[in-house]
């Protein structure tokens, strides 16, 4: 069934897998072989991603009861390497019902 909980919880594993697909990937090819299609290829979708969550955060913050430690921690792991995935695991996991 799709709620604002799951669709965050997809939102926050692509926002991840963007981003380590980006930094990993993408980058290292461009400045290695010069080739920056990949950066352009990857970077648009990220960053309509990293919108996403934020916006998602924001809304079910008060679904979720995060406090503004908890919420502000949400927000920080968007930009950590595999933050998303600690969210998901920690926080967005045990409360989808």
């Amino acid at each position: 069934m799709f709620s604002f909980k799951n669709i965050f919880r997809l939102v926050a594993f692509l926002e991840g897998v963007s981003y380590i697909l980006l930094l990993f990937i993408a980058t290292p090819i461009k400045y290695i072989s010069g080739n920056p299609e990949y950066v352009k290829l990857l970077g648009m979708p990220h960053g309509i991603l990293f919108m996403l969550y934020v916006v998602f955060a924001f809304m079910l913050k008060s679904d979720y009861k995060w406090n503004t430690k908890t919420f502000l921690l949400v927000l920080v792991a968007s930009v950590i390497p595999f933050g998303t995935f600690y969210i998901d695991h920690k926080y967005l996991k045990p409360a989808v019902k």
